[in-house]
């Protein structure tokens, strides 16, 4: 089974993916972004589609963003780390979502601009529609749909989100059921990117939901499991450990790091991702000329077809690494199977 699995990796680059992603200077036609990306499940980013949005010239300046929605209340989501819904723990591992706070947006802005990791980092983000519904003032600053992607998929967006953080949030890897056109207004997204045959390779498992709670008078961050318990699946795996954790990370998770790369872009002010459904991404980001990040994304629903089968299917095989016998390296491993073509 290992050896068939690590076929499927590399068959599914060499057949479809390719080693890097598509970068397209204009948006492409309805049809060709459903043939060429949609159809295939393949990413890929593109140029000049928001080149007209008036939020691209106004939005990297806080005065008017904090003078727009001086009166709206948003959602801030603070951790002690920056590391929201993600695995976190040093012995009793746990998944850890963000303590939120509803507070006004000039104030929030102040709590992203001030981050300070391993004190408090304020990052803004709701998904639940949140820029249709906590930031609708400023929502003509920006298209209300991605209108080449909504031809393509033959509906609307489900939910319009908005992201506003700094170098201090990082997203762990996880995957979405959506179809995401994530357009960057400001500064920019590093995402790496795993397709769903991947999904081995991030040695998903259960952990038990937690959550942060903040308190102001000790500025003190207080971690809680949820009662009554709820187990989350996630993937603990860090793609960039610090050096004196590289080895043991390494050791622990001998599918990822000995595997094919991840594939990486940055999305720069002014371009979009196309992010297909069950692709796994790991996030971060570098601020722009106000101090911040700020993204808008655009969920699609996603259809349920063979693809989706397919995946449950392949997800659902049992297959992890032993430690004490690791397997190839994805070097190596291509180095004999080119050795073995040429006999």
């Amino acid at each position: 089974m290992a050896k068939e699995i690590q076929n499927l990796w590399r068959e599914v680059r060499e057949l479809s993916l390719g080693t890097k992603i598509d970068r397209l200077d204009s948006p492409p036609s309805p049809v060709k972004f459903l043939r060429d990306y949609v159809s295939q499940s393949k990413p890929c980013v593109i140029s000049n589609a928001i080149s007209h949005w008036p939020a691209l010239k106004l939005w990297s300046d806080p005065a008017y963003l904090s003078g727009a929605l001086s009166n709206d209340v948003v959602s801030l989501h603070l951790t002690p780390n920056g590391c929201a819904d993600a695995v976190t723990g040093d012995k009793d591992l746990c998944f850890a979502s963000a303590h939120v706070e509803k507070v006004l947006f000039p104030e929030a802005l102040k709590a992203v601009q001030s981050s300070c990791k391993g004190l408090k980092v304020g990052y803004l983000q709701q998904q639940n529609d949140c820029f249709r519904t906590e930031y609708s003032t400023v929502a003509l600053d920006c298209d209300g749909e991605i209108a080449w992607a909504t031809e393509a998929f033959g509906c609307s967006p489900e939910a319009v989100n908005l992201w506003i953080g700094t170098d201090d949030s990082v997203t762990s890897f996880h995957k979405d059921h959506y179809e995401n056109l994530y357009a960057v207004v400001s500064g920019e997204k590093h995402f790496l990117l795993l397709p769903p045959t991947d999904v081995h390779r991030l040695y998903i498992e259960q952990y038990p939901a937690a959550n942060y709670s903040y308190h102001r008078d000790t500025e003190v961050f207080k971690l809680e499991i949820e009662e009554p318990v709820r187990h989350v699946p996630w993937s603990s795996v860090d793609p960039y450990p610090s050096p004196e954790n590289e080895a043991s990370e390494r050791l622990k998770y001998p599918l990822f790091f000995n595997g094919p790369k991840p594939f990486h872009c940055t999305v720069k002010a002014g371009e979009i991702l196309y992010l297909p459904s069950m692709w796994f991404h790991h996030v971060s980001q570098t601020p722009g000329n106000g101090g911040y990040t700020i993204a808008v994304n655009y969920w699609y629903d996603m259809q349920f077809d063979i693809k989706y089968a397919y995946f449950n299917f392949l997800q659902s095989l049992s297959y992890k690494s032993s430690l004490l016998n690791p397997i190839l390296s994805w070097r190596e491993d291509e180095d004999r199977e080119s050795s073995d073509g040429e006999v």
